[in-house]
């Protein structure tokens, strides 16, 4: 039921987001590896991550495993999406861009953060304590997962426009391009199936493998023509 409810509100903001958003300064997403140079060849995942979703925290595992094993040919863009049946799914998504406001390398190790402590932002384990001290548990996690110096980082950031505007542009773009569950992929623009659920390191082996053998094929036919 919540699901089929979060499918009707995805549909009605997706139309509005068509008819009304105006156009980030920058696209959305991290990249991961940071820096990452995205060009033509190389193989784009997408990924659309809640981070206090249990199905996000096991998906990416996984997901790293494969970036990892394919190298320079396969990068990702993380696109945060955070899901209104988890209380905190927002302001989480704030701190992260917060984060990478300041530094792309310390995204990706806060995302990491929330969710080896995932079960501190459950709706049950939090539904005694005040928005306040949600974000305050939140800048602790950051600070120990991140050092002292991010204790201010934090705090300022959450007493300003940016982040929230920020983590809006990235619910209303997740919306216009249809995704409404977390984990959801795309690879080169095309959504894999199975939305919400985990993918493991064999299925992105049975994904990923067809699409990087021909790059592999065309270079040595490339290489045996130049001799």
């Amino acid at each position: 039921m919540i699901r089929t409810a979060f499918v009707f509100l995805a549909f009605v903001i997706g139309t509005k987001v068509h008819a009304q958003l105006v156009p980030p300064a920058r696209p959305d997403g991290f990249v991961y590896p940071p820096g990452r140079r995205v060009d033509p060849d190389t193989i784009l995942i997408e990924a659309f991550f809640d981070p206090v979703c249990p199905d996000s925290r096991d998906a990416w595992s996984p997901l790293k495993q494969a970036l990892k094993h394919y190298g320079s040919r396969v990068a990702l863009l993380l696109h945060l999406l955070p899901l209104p049946y988890h209380d905190h799914a927002y302001v989480s998504s704030r701190a992260l861009h917060i984060v990478n406001a300041l530094n792309a390398n310390a995204t990706f190790s806060l995302l990491e953060g929330f969710f080896e402590d995932q079960a501190l932002f459950y709706n049950a384990q939090t539904q005694l304590l005040t928005r306040p001290e949600i974000m305050e548990k939140i800048v602790k996690l950051g600070t120990t997962t991140l050092g002292n110096s991010y204790q201010h980082v934090l705090k300022s950031g959450f007493n300003d426009t940016i982040s929230d505007r920020a983590t809006r542009v990235s619910f209303k773009y997740s919306a216009s391009r249809g995704v409404y569950g977390t984990p959801t992929f795309y690879v080169n623009g095309f959504v894999l199936p199975d939305a919400g659920s985990p993918l493991d390191f064999g299925g992105w082996k049975k994904v990923l493998d067809p699409l990087v053998q021909p790059h592999k094929v065309q270079m040595q036919d490339d290489i045996i023509t130049s001799l």
